[in-house]
């Protein structure tokens, strides 16, 4: 019903258009409701789903606080919330007996352990006796500890966590898990990138006490590593403590947090200042239902994301985004990753760090910001852009790509680069090329896109750093990670291109029986986020004849969701650090928004020619 014939195109035969007000209707109706989105200071904040993984390692950590404190109204309230979070992940098992990091996740062999551990800690272990049977059969069908390290590989970040936090409830012997030279934290920074540590930049403070933790419950027999190791325990924390920002939340990330708690508490240091910070962190992040979240919120990524979004599809009031926005930038050199100023993280709180995608993400609002402000407001804003493109042109790799947070840091996940990340890095160097180096532009643009050629697979996709598709056999979300790329190739004008046409016949062939994007195949699953990346990307080479039908049923989907309302069901697409899934109420209404607005100015331009 809602794609009606309205008469043969001479380019395209027997092209079945969409009805333009259906269309235009289902496009007002997504633009208010993001709008209406907005917090009272003029942002977006968003909310991330709440996370089994955090819940139990929130609850863990609170525990063993409780257990070692002797700050009575401390212990008292870390026993209360951690007793809440043990009945919120009581009443969210998954029918297998496991868990996975959402309500709509999976379940992992990595959450379920951690939430086996939860029970344990917490006391509750009797009393939930039948729900940790149904879990232990679950570890064990995923093959125990040797199915998380296969889940990991050589990546220590967040394997080695895992087994201490079930070390610290007494479900797995600390010679299971590895050591790790917390030592190296005492060396000078710029040294740590060349030593390639088991665990990526980020971690230095998981790796100062969980290294402890193991430490001190399992020395090295090596009296010589037991020494240096011994003389670097208050050195090292020191550093960790320096990295602590001021909410007490490392990266504002419940599950960093929670492991650095544990195990300094476990270590009979629960007044140390940097574990009753971390505590404070996690006493005011629970939610009301008992619950914690990955992370506090990715703020200024929808803002920039939705400013973006909106101005494309025409005049928007942006009163307060600009100021806040520019607020965001980092101005000093960061004490987490030593980031140099001029870049944007993912919120506007203490523990976020400058990244490549935030950034990108806030250069290219700020395109939108400098065409509708006045002369005083883009002077500002050329200057925060000027900063900003530089910080993003010193992070590109030797390899031509961008990566997470810092050059040529390692080849661990998140260290390296990422074709999402260097597609996004390209379209903000794009937009803002006049206030750039000529010469410079062109070389970090050539490389660039030679990069993001190397990187495309022979199917024509390319594979994203920071988004997943559970159902995917290798969890990765090639629909995603195409549909970003393109829009670079887009930007730049080379959409015509050979490694763009194969991206974009990618898309087109791996569109599900409904219309929609997500899951094809025998197991079809679909979701509004890659239903709507997708269709955007198609759409930059809309009068090609071949993707019409593609194009026409994907815009389908999405108008028909938004008219039944199920566009603003989330799915866990998003991967956070060490992979962890999350779904977020932003991603539908912001992509939404997006697709639709191109399709309505894709429609306009072809019914005045």
């Amino acid at each position: 019903l809602l794609i009606q014939p309205l008469g043969y195109e001479p380019d395209v035969p027997n092209r079945r258009m969409i009805d333009p007000n259906r269309l235009a209707a289902a496009y007002q109706t997504a633009r208010r409701d993001l709008l209406a989105e907005r917090v009272a200071e003029g942002h977006w904040v968003g909310e991330l789903s709440s996370s089994a993984l955090s819940t139990a390692t929130a609850a863990s950590a609170l525990s063993i606080v409780a257990c070692h404190t002797a700050d009575e109204p401390c212990r008292e309230a870390c026993r209360q919330l951690a007793r809440r979070g043990i009945e919120w992940l009581a009443r969210r098992q998954n029918d297998d007996g496991g868990w996975g990091d959402t309500d709509k996740s999976l379940s992992n062999i990595a959450t379920t352990m951690l939430a086996r551990a939860a029970f344990q800690l917490a006391g509750a272990a009797e009393r939930h006796a039948d729900l940790l049977v149904r879990a232990e059969g679950c570890i064990e069908a995923q093959g125990g500890a040797a199915g998380l390290t296969r889940r990991y590989g050589s990546d220590k970040t967040f394997a080695v966590p895992i087994l201490t936090n079930c070390a610290l409830a007494g479900l797995t012997p600390w010679r299971e898990v590895s050591p790790l030279p917390f030592e190296l934290a005492c060396l000078p920074y710029p040294v740590l990138r060349f030593l390639r540590l088991p665990v990526v930049g980020y971690a230095v403070p998981a790796l100062v006490a969980i290294g402890q933790a193991r430490f001190f419950h399992r020395a090295p027999r090596n009296p010589i590593t037991w020494l240096i190791r011994r003389l670097a325990v208050r050195r090292s924390l020191d550093v960790l403590r320096r990295m602590q920002p001021a909410s007490g939340g490392f990266l504002e990330a419940v599950p960093l947090t929670s492991f650095v708690v544990m195990s300094l508490t476990a270590t009979l240091r629960a007044d140390h200042a940097a574990v009753r910070d971390g505590v404070r962190f996690l006493l005011a992040s629970i939610r009301e239902d008992g619950s914690w979240p990955i992370n506090a919120n990715l703020a200024t990524w929808h803002t920039s994301s939705a400013v973006s979004t909106l101005a494309a599809g025409g005049d928007v009031d942006l009163d307060g985004c600009l100021d806040w926005l520019l607020s965001c930038q980092h101005r000093e050199l960061h004490p987490f990753t030593h980031a140099a100023p001029g870049g944007w993280g993912w919120n506007d709180l203490s523990g976020a760090v400058p990244d490549v995608d935030d950034t990108s993400a806030a250069l290219l609002a700020l395109v939108a910001m400098s065409n509708s402000s006045p002369s005083p407001s883009r002077r500002r804003i050329e200057a925060a852009v000027d900063d900003g493109l530089n910080w993003l042109l010193n992070l590109q790799n030797a390899d031509g790509g961008w990566p997470t947070f810092c050059r040529g840091w390692g080849a661990l996940p998140f260290d390296r680069s990422g074709a999402d990340l260097t597609a996004h890095a390209l379209r903000a160097i794009g937009a803002w090329r006049e206030l750039l180096d000529e010469r410079r532009a062109d070389q970090a643009v050539r490389r660039g896109f030679d990069y993001l050629s190397r990187q495309q697979r022979g199917d024509g996709s390319w594979v994203p750093l920071w988004f997943g598709n559970q159902f995917h056999p290798r969890e990765e979300n090639p629909t995603y990670g195409t549909a970003r790329v393109l829009l670079a190739y887009r930007d730049a004008g080379r959409i015509g291109g050979a490694a763009a046409r194969r991206g974009l016949r990618y898309l087109a062939a791996n569109q599900c029986r409904d219309g929609g994007w997500g899951n094809p195949g025998e197991r079809e699953v679909t979701s509004t986020e890659e239903t709507a990346v997708a269709v955007e990307a198609l759409l930059a080479d809309h009068a090609n004849p071949h993707l019409q039908g593609a194009i026409d049923a994907g815009i389908a989907w999405l108008v028909a969701a938004v008219e039944s309302g199920r566009y603003r069901e989330t799915a866990p697409v998003g991967l956070y650090f060490a992979r962890l899934w999350y779904h977020e109420r932003m991603y539908p209404l912001i992509f939404t928004v997006g697709a639709l607005g191109q399709a309505v100015r894709r429609l306009a331009t072809s019914t005045t020619r």
